[in-house]
């Protein structure tokens, strides 16, 4: 590669699943069989242990950088999870809640943000109402049946393991910021 030519990102995405998820300033994530791989892990002291990837990780990372706010909407609760999240960066989470819509929506009007201008990824019923609201909805491809078939895309990874990340990469091509931010790990 001589110096004067600028390399071009790998990524593809089809057209119209980028036009659909343009204009998202929020990002909705569920955490077991999203961030994780779904697998509850119990010490013989019955704590739990969770598994996050790096590269959701970084995903997550790089939406903060474009400008898209990841907040995490979870049924449970644990130090694992708020260790993670916060070595993130994440500050909009809500824990220990099933009724995810109104969760959402406290998330979205401290934002200053509406249903339209949010994403989605679930992998079970309890994310639908919140999926079913937004106007991107995404589904690793180990959901349930149910939830993939409301999604607008399927990833081709499981949860956990770099599910939620293709879900960022999306979101940043679809937002323009996809080739910058890649360009900036070359120098």
């Amino acid at each position: 590669m001589t110096p004067s030519t600028s390399p071009m990102p790998s990524l593809t995405i089809e057209p119209a699943i980028l036009l659909r998820a343009q204009g998202i300033r929020v990002a909705f994530f569920d955490v077991d069989g999203v961030l994780t791989d779904g697998g509850l892990y119990f010490t013989e002291t019955g704590e739990t242990i969770k598994r996050f990837s790096t590269l959701d990780g970084h995903g997550l990372k790089m939406l903060q950088k474009a400008g898209i706010t990841p907040a995490v909407i979870t049924g449970r609760d644990s130090a694992p999870l708020r260790t993670r999240l916060k070595a993130l960066g994440i500050e909009h989470a809500i824990y220990g809640t099933e009724d995810k819509a109104p969760a959402a929506q406290r998330i979205l009007d401290a934002l200053g943000l509406r249903w339209t201008e949010a994403a989605a990824m679930g992998d079970d019923w309890p994310d639908l109402a919140v999926m079913q609201r937004v106007a991107f909805a995404c589904a690793p491809a180990n959901a349930h049946l149910e939830v993939k078939a409301i999604a607008d895309y399927v990833t081709q990874s499981h949860g956990g393991h770099g599910a939620a990340r293709e879900l960022c990469d999306l979101l940043l091509v679809a937002s323009g910021r996809y080739a910058d931010l890649w360009r900036g790990y070359l120098a």
